[in-house]
């Protein structure tokens, strides 16, 4: 059974998996930001990572389309530093992608349990699993044009609640108690601006998983440029437009710390029997999709390109008859739907299930992006043949700036989460054990030209 995955996306289809995989981010999560940064720390926080996250992708979007690999990261990091970078990046990408769905899909479990308040919210997340996976295994053209769809409406649906709460936004609703971050681990309250770096990468969290549909786009290397660029502006306005007018419509207190802030924004300003907000809830939930399916989408691609490099047992590189990789499309699903019913390790780090896999999933986003960089960095010098068809504009600036940025975030993020921190850090020894043990699978694996620089 072949190993290789049909390109059929467009620029389109690559713009919709980009904004798709990270537009939950909008509707929920981030409100957990407030709680510890209060509305006007927590804004510093999102405008610094607005920077670092636009620097990256016009920084990463070079190694993209030089490499337009399924594996993206892991796939930059090992032709940059060999066998070991590749599994750094390979592992904090799985990881990213594969807690970022059960955090999605606890949400999408938040939302339906609005109009249902008898259902219970896992039970919902466990049939958005099974659901979601089914299509991601019927075929990626398929997948890809659900994507687009939802992802459209999502995006109106975003503009229409801005729409909808702006009469009555109130800048002073905003600003009242908006440096209350409170103490962490004994530091002022203006710590909160970085405890609450996790909450503000979740606006953002995934974009860069539109690199593992590269070898599923038709001419990449024109095509991926366009979607990253018109991807990453896309998002920046509706951040920094939904968390405003969010913040505005009350008392900003009672939208901090659940899975369904706008809902309850709207009815701040609609009230709870207003047609509007039964819409939002209804159309919201297309946001939740949007990412939740794009996100099982690249992490069933790091899978598979994990595994066809030797790096995972082969068996989760076998392509279904649709020609998608269904075996690795599993193996995250189920893992996901374990780690919904484990609650019990979170009640160390003392916080909810959503914001414990948000943070797990931004530990791994932040490594890659630190690997992504230095890759980017390394590749200049070591691999100048390479066909850069874009180019990181303002270079070496601008990759320096998304890597120092992403350096500063780690930090912060190990020093007020040392529990999942820890956890992270098991993860990773565990994929490194695993890694040497397997060095003959790597070497009996087939050869990849893009890996090896051949």
């Amino acid at each position: 059974m072949t190993s290789k995955l049909k390109p059929t996306l467009g620029t389109i289809h690559l713009w919709g998996i980009a904004v798709g995989l990270v537009i939950s981010g909008e509707y929920f999560g981030w409100s957990y930001g407030w709680g510890v940064a209060g509305t006007l720390g927590f804004l510093v926080t999102t405008a610094l990572i607005a920077l670092m996250y636009t620097c990256f992708i016009f920084s990463f979007t070079e190694l993209t389309t030089a490499i337009p690999h399924a594996g993206g990261p892991f796939a930059y990091s090992r032709r940059a530093f060999g066998e070991t970078g590749g599994l750094v990046a390979g592992m904090a990408t799985l990881i990213e992608f594969v807690f970022a769905p059960p955090a999605i899909a606890m949400a999408i479990g938040a939302y339906l349990n609005v109009q249902f308040p008898g259902l219970n919210p896992k039970y919902a997340a466990v049939g958005a699993y099974i659901v979601f996976m089914t299509l991601n295994i019927l075929g990626v053209k398929l997948a890809a044009m659900f994507e687009l769809v939802v992802t459209v409406l999502a995006v109106l649906e975003l503009l229409v609640f801005m729409g909808v709460v702006a009469p009555g936004f109130s800048i002073a609703n905003f600003a009242a108690n908006g440096w209350s971050g409170g103490d962490h681990f004994g530091l002022p309250a203006f710590s909160g601006i970085f405890a609450a770096i996790p909450f503000a990468i979740w606006f953002f969290l995934a974009i860069e998983g539109a690199a593992m549909a590269a070898e599923e786009a038709r001419d990449p290397k024109r095509t991926i440029p366009k979607a990253y660029i018109s991807g990453i502006l896309t998002l920046v306005v509706l951040a920094i437009g939904v968390m405003l007018m969010a913040g505005g419509a009350g008392d900003w207190r009672k939208l901090s710390d659940i899975n369904d802030p706008l809902p309850q924004a709207m009815k701040m300003v609609v009230g709870e029997n207003s047609g509007w907000m039964h819409m939002l809830v209804w159309i919201g939930l297309f946001g939740l999709v949007a990412s939740f399916h794009g996100i099982i989408l690249g992490y069933s691609r790091q899978f598979f390109a994990l595994s066809r490099a030797g790096y995972l047992p082969a068996g989760l590189a076998k392509l279904s008859r649709f020609q998608t990789p269904h075996r690795a499309i599993i193996a995250g699903g189920l893992i996901g739907i374990a780690a919904i019913f484990s609650d019990s390790w979170i009640n160390l780090q003392g916080m909810t299930l959503t914001a414990a896999m948000i943070t797990m999933a931004v530990f791994g986003a932040i490594v890659m992006y630190i690997m992504s960089m230095l890759s980017l960095f390394r590749l200049r010098r070591t691999a100048p043949e390479l066909d850069r068809t874009f180019r990181a504009p303002g270079y070496p600036i601008v990759p320096g700036i998304a890597l120092a940025l992403a350096l500063v975030c780690l930090v912060a993020m190990l020093w007020f989460n040392p529990v999942i921190g820890a956890l992270f850090v098991a993860f990773m020894a565990a994929g490194y054990i695993y890694f040497l043990m397997t060095k003959g699978q790597r070497a009996s694996a087939p050869r990849d030209a893009m890996l090896f620089g051949d």
